[in-house]
């Protein structure tokens, strides 16, 4: 499982919860993912810095875009409703995308994002087998 793996990003790596999360799903999945490419989303982390749209949430669409996205976006059949399926999963979870929101109801001083970053592994594994599923693959 993809939950099984992350720690060792997070908690030995120290990274946040957008390099936790694709540098975790990059040796799950096998993604090909090389180190310079995954720290292109370190600035999500913390919600964008920002506190908007959470960093594990845009990590895990970062990882349903290298599955499912051959060269272009607009050219993949499968992008947007996978990626549907995943922002519905995450608003049934949280009632919201957002870090500013998301972060009241699991982060704790002690264990950092940890819930969220797990909750975000359950829900990319869970989309990806509902889908896969959904298509007969």
């Amino acid at each position: 499982m993809l939950k099984d793996i992350y720690a060792k990003y997070y908690y030995e790596g120290n990274y946040n919860c957008a390099e936790t999360m694709i540098r975790a799903a990059n040796e799950y999945y096998d993604l090909g993912l090389h180190d310079r490419d995954m720290i292109a989303l370190g600035g999500f982390g913390a919600g964008i810095q920002t506190g908007n749209t959470c960093g594990a949430v845009l990590a895990a669409v970062s990882v349903l875009s290298m599955k499912y996205i051959e060269a272009k976006a607009h050219e993949s059949k499968d992008i947007k409703p996978v990626t549907t399926m995943l922002m519905r999963e995450f608003k049934k979870k949280y009632g919201s995308v957002l870090c500013r929101d998301i972060k009241p109801q699991s982060f704790s001083p002690e264990f950092r994002c940890k819930n969220t970053i797990e909750a975000s592994c359950d829900i990319l594994e869970q989309v990806i087998e509902e889908y896969e599923a959904q298509k007969g693959g």
